[in-house]
């Protein structure tokens, strides 16, 4: 399956960059380039692609506006977003929007490439040096997030909980699967039913979740 990827960067350099490296996989496809926070919301409406590249910061509408814009529509794409893990506050405002991993910048271009394909199978990208931070912080903020429910329903089993509060700590299916020892396979089914019962977007939200639900605290 072929993911067709939309660039939105207000540097023709990056986007360059990034496209010559994409025609070198077939597995990845260029759907489209934007200049702007506002294009790259025309542009993902109209070529409908898996994921959409984003930087943060672009001259009128925002990378952080344009993702709410782009989220918030039906069969949406997953947005990964290009910052600086020093401006904690954009990727507090990208987590609310929806979108569904960072990277910084100077991120190697074949680390970016791995990214786009796990965001695209639905995954979040979470950095475990980093994110678990800003989103332990974002967690305990008292701002409602966005697209998340404000805890577990009904029907979470306690095996689920306890997969939940793992995903909270940025482990993934494999870490999971060692922890509780059980499958990889049966790790990744319950990460799956999560998902559906929470309506979760992608691995963020329930990470959102896990914090917002206290299964897992924030540090001091």
């Amino acid at each position: 399956m072929t993911v067709r990827v939309v660039l939105a960067d207000d540097q023709p350099l990056v986007r360059a960059g990034l496209r010559v490296l994409i025609a070198d996989h077939p597995d990845l496809e260029i759907a489209g380039e934007a200049g702007t926070g506002a294009e790259a919301v025309a542009l993902a409406a109209e070529a409908r692609p898996d994921v959409v590249v984003m930087d943060i910061r672009m001259p009128g509408m925002d990378g952080i506006e344009a993702t709410r814009a782009i989220t918030a529509r039906d069969a949406a794409p997953h947005v990964l977003m290009l910052t600086t893990f020093d401006d904690d506050e954009y990727v507090y405002g990208s987590l609310r929007a929806g979108a569904s991993g960072f990277l910084v910048k100077d991120t190697a271009l074949e680390d970016i490439l791995a990214a786009i394909r796990v965001v695209a199978a639905g995954d979040a990208l979470i950095a475990p040096a980093v994110t678990r931070r800003l989103i332990a912080e974002f967690a305990a903020r008292p701002e409602p997030a966005r697209h998340v429910p404000p805890r577990p329903p009904g029907g979470v089993t306690e095996r689920e909980r306890e997969v939940l509060a793992l995903v909270g700590r940025g482990l993934s299916n494999a870490e999971i699967a060692a922890h509780l020892s059980i499958s990889a396979a049966t790790a990744k089914a319950h990460v799956a039913r999560l998902l559906a019962k929470l309506d979760a977007r992608d691995r963020v939200q329930l990470v959102i979740i896990a914090y917002e639900t206290g299964l897992v605290t924030p540090p001091s």
